[in-house]
């Protein structure tokens, strides 16, 4: 397991009063952090795909769950939400992103027009970090995430309250809706 903590609080944050954050996964659906100000956003040219291991909350290091990290797709949108925080809020991210995850700035959408776009804070887990799993074939990946569970709890909770959340904002991601439907149809995990 990587640990990414210190990396990330290289980057200091002290001189800014506050920060946007983009969440595109469970940053949508656990938002145990305090929040300033909260509002549907998106980053192009990236896509959300369960393409990084997870050893430290759904999963265990012999048994990683799947969760999302993105990846670069020219053309594409992901769609989230965007959180302004106090830059303290960081010190508790940094801690839960920490298998991976490296935070770096990148320009972000408001879907209320009224919004000028901003610069956010995002959180990926690239190819090289050593918890990235990468693509798989859709019932190797279903098969993990159904029997995959860690100390934050079953990986398939964590599909469907994404695939929940992102329905709610009226986001269509083929990959994540594709996943549920295959989890939902196999039945709940032992």
């Amino acid at each position: 397991m990587i640990n990414t903590v210190e990396q990330n609080r290289q980057q200091s944050l002290d001189h800014l009063e506050d920060v946007w954050l983009f969440g595109y996964g469970s940053l949508i659906f656990k938002v145990d952090f305090p929040v300033l100000e909260r509002r549907v956003a998106s980053i192009d040219g990236w896509a959300r795909r369960f393409w990084q291991g997870s050893h430290d909350h759904r999963g265990t290091p012999e048994h990683p769950g799947r969760v999302v990290t993105l990846i670069q797709a020219p053309g594409e949108r992901c769609l989230g939400v965007a959180y302004r925080v106090s830059p303290e809020t960081f010190s508790h991210l940094d801690h839960r992103e920490k298998n991976g995850y490296l935070r770096f700035f990148e320009p972000l959408t408001f879907q209320d027009p009224e919004h000028e776009p901003a610069d956010a804070l995002v959180y990926v887990a690239s190819e090289d970090n050593p918890a990235f799993l990468g693509e798989a074939p859709l019932a190797e990946m279903v098969e993990q995430i159904a029997r995959s569970h860690g100390p934050s709890g079953h990986n398939a909770d964590y599909l469907l309250n994404l695939d929940s959340a992102l329905r709610e904002l009226g986001a269509e991601d083929a990959h994540v809706a594709t996943l549920s439907d295959a989890v939902r149809r196999l039945g709940p995990s032992p």
